[in-house]
């Protein structure tokens, strides 16, 4: 059973996450790759592990790719957010769950944006049918470990903000 607080977290995560989603799409950065994003939704994603627990974390990607799709007009795009969304999470959660004692908030962060890269370039290798797509990894890699970094740095302040708040979490690494 859901506690009334629980849901209401889970829907704000939700809206929240499909915002950055969508806001972050339509922004264009001078000089970036293409397909390279700041991943700032998944600071939700990491804090949905980190307050709620993996199971409800997967809800908020799942939630999220889809209403980003539909709201943000690209069906397509739905492919690469849900399977990058999920291999990311997966390991996040994974990595939460056994190594929070030997690994910090900004480590799984890194790991899990170059999961979500790996993710998705494997799905444009699949819709491409051509693997040469790979010669991409090299530079989703480098933006990854910067991104993943930065993006591990803020959610590891919001959750200190939402602990010190007594909105969940079960301690800081």
């Amino acid at each position: 059973m859901f506690s009334t607080k629980r849901i209401v977290t889970i829907a704000m995560f939700v809206a929240l996450a499909t915002v950055i989603s969508i806001v972050e799409r339509s922004v264009i950065i001078p000089g970036v790759p293409p397909g390279v994003k700041l991943g700032l939704a998944n600071i939700v994603t990491l804090l949905s592990i980190l307050v709620l627990g993996y199971k409800d974390a997967f809800f908020v990607v799942a939630v999220r790719c889809i209403l980003g799709s539909l709201l943000g007009g690209n069906p397509v795009g739905f492919l690469f957010s849900i399977t990058g969304g999920m291999l990311s999470t997966l390991v996040m959660s994974v990595m939460w769950r056994y190594l929070k004692k030997y690994v910090s908030i900004v480590n799984i962060s890194v790991i899990g944006a170059i999961c979500h890269n790996i993710g998705q370039l494997f799905v444009a290798s699949v819709l491409a049918q051509d693997f040469h797509i790979y010669i991409l990894l090299p530079v989703l890699m480098i933006s990854a470990v910067i991104t993943g970094y930065n993006v591990g740095l803020l959610t590891k302040y919001v959750y200190k903000s939402l602990y010190d708040r007594n909105i969940g979490g079960y301690g800081i690494p």
